[in-house]
């Protein structure tokens, strides 16, 4: 089933041209918000889509830029908007979600001590067990190696199309994910210094010809604009647009 794609940010974590790099995606009449960062709820605002449009959230791992906006986001679908949306989340994020970074703001409240499950139906992902959201949406999730022993989690949408989070190059991974006939690959791009945390440029250009093609460029800095005509055959996905990709025929 096609999908469509919105980033409502397509910057790095330090990024203030762009706003953090989270996705709206659209599937069967079902929109999953990727991760909701700092940024987020101004991005939101910017682009006049109201938050009660999430029908659920999915969180890649525990860094700001990636779950900053969240306390916003429950308090006002909650108590603004009476909505309770869905989170999807590998099963050994949910404790440290909330008792790491949500719980501080949000666990009293008029209601009493609340908890992650008054603010969201959490669902526990486990790597190797696709999930189906929606009848015609489905999402795996896929460990990535990102910040020291930080777990994090890429995604595959309907087996065709990868959305990397954050990780450093992994080409063994992308060559997996190429292999089992994913077409689309959106990738986190660091532009310039040392790929500590993150693939740099030159890294995913050295990736087989094939794979880069496929290759989507976003989590990038403000200095994007200088390296426009300079990534191969991949290319930058911009905030703000929407996309929309078919799955790959099949023979």
């Amino acid at each position: 089933m096609s999908m469509e794609i919105r980033m409502i940010g397509t910057g790095s974590a330090f990024a203030k041209k762009y706003f953090n790099n989270n996705a709206l995606v659209k599937c069967n009449g079902y929109t999953l918000m990727i991760d909701f960062g700092i940024t987020a709820p101004l991005a939101m605002y910017h682009m006049g889509l109201p938050l009660d449009c999430i029908d659920g959230v999915f969180v890649t791992h525990l860094h700001a830029d990636h779950i900053g906006g969240f306390e916003e986001l429950m308090l006002r679908l909650k108590f603004n908007y009476g909505k309770k949306p869905s989170l999807f989340i590998e099963e050994g994020l949910i404790a440290p979600l909330w008792n790491c970074s949500l719980k501080g703001g949000l666990e009293f409240g008029a209601e009493g001590r609340q908890t992650l499950d008054d603010f969201f139906h959490v669902v526990p992902l486990t790597v190797g067990k696709p999930c189906e959201i929606v009848p015609g949406f489905r999402l795996e999730i896929v460990p990535t190696r990102h910040f020291l022993d930080m777990p994090s989690y890429a995604l595959i949408l309907n087996d065709y199309l990868f959305y990397s989070g954050d990780t450093v190059f992994d080409p063994q991974l992308l060559q997996a994910v190429h292999e089992r006939g994913c077409s689309h690959m959106l990738h986190d791009c660091q532009l310039d210094g040392h790929g500590l945390v993150h693939a740099t440029l030159p890294d995913l250009l050295t990736l087989p010809e094939p794979i880069q093609r496929k290759t989507w460029l976003m989590h990038y800095g403000d200095n994007m604009e200088a390296f426009v005509g300079k990534t191969g055959p991949m290319v930058f996905i911009r905030q703000h647009q929407s996309y929309s990709f078919e799955p790959p025929a099949r023979t």
